[in-house]
């Protein structure tokens, strides 16, 4: 069990929630995740952290693949359904997965989310309770791109992205290149700035 600081901490983390699904065998699974995330910026590799106690674990293992929905922010309806178990609700919300376009055997896909992404596994980890799986984007489908995404954190809950955290016309760069400058004789600040 994890230490009550140590979670309380942990859940001041905000990340964007996107679906996970996969389909092997002629069975689709899927789950809301806030635990996927870009490694590289050189090549389009992504992690997924994945509990083997979901029913879509042995579907992304068998099949070797996976899809990644990214969420709008007003796709809350959909990140709390794939929150539980499907079969928790008997499977009732069809209407939140479709095929992967021009391929029906593919990984499902959650309709009108800002991207979808095909990736498929390059390696599977063990940590503790879950299983990293590194894995390439082979393909992507664009959606509603403009759209703020949904985030999620355990304290705050649900929430849109969209504010701008600067203003604009401002570089924090510049200012921080310039203040080197200031400070030493402006070999450090060429070296940053690409020069």
């Amino acid at each position: 069990m994890i230490d009550r600081d140590i979670k309380t901490c942990l859940g001041q983390m905000m990340k964007g929630v996107e679906v996970v699904g996969a389909t092997h065998g002629g069975i689709t699974r899927a789950y809301t995740s806030h635990w996927v995330t870009q490694v590289s910026f050189a090549e389009p590799i992504v992690l997924a952290s994945v509990s083997p106690r979901h029913d879509t674990h042995p579907l992304i293992v068998d099949s070797g693949e996976f899809s990644v929905s990214i969420l709008a922010g007003d796709q809350v309806a959909e990140g709390q359904y794939f929150s539980y178990p499907g079969r928790k609700f008997l499977h009732v919300a069809e209407e939140y997965l479709s095929e992967w376009p021009d391929d029906p055997s593919g990984p499902p896909i959650v309709p009108n989310s800002i991207a979808h992404l095909r990736c498929r596994v390059l390696e599977r980890t063990t940590v503790e309770d879950h299983d990293l799986f590194l894995a390439r984007v082979t393909s992507t489908v664009a959606g509603r791109l403009k759209e703020p995404p949904l985030l999620y954190s355990s304290r705050l809950g649900w929430r849109i992205a969209g504010e701008r955290a600067r203003e604009p016309g401002t570089s924090i760069r510049d200012a921080l290149l310039a203040r080197l400058g200031e400070s030493d004789d402006g070999s450090a600040a060429a070296d940053l700035s690409g020069d």
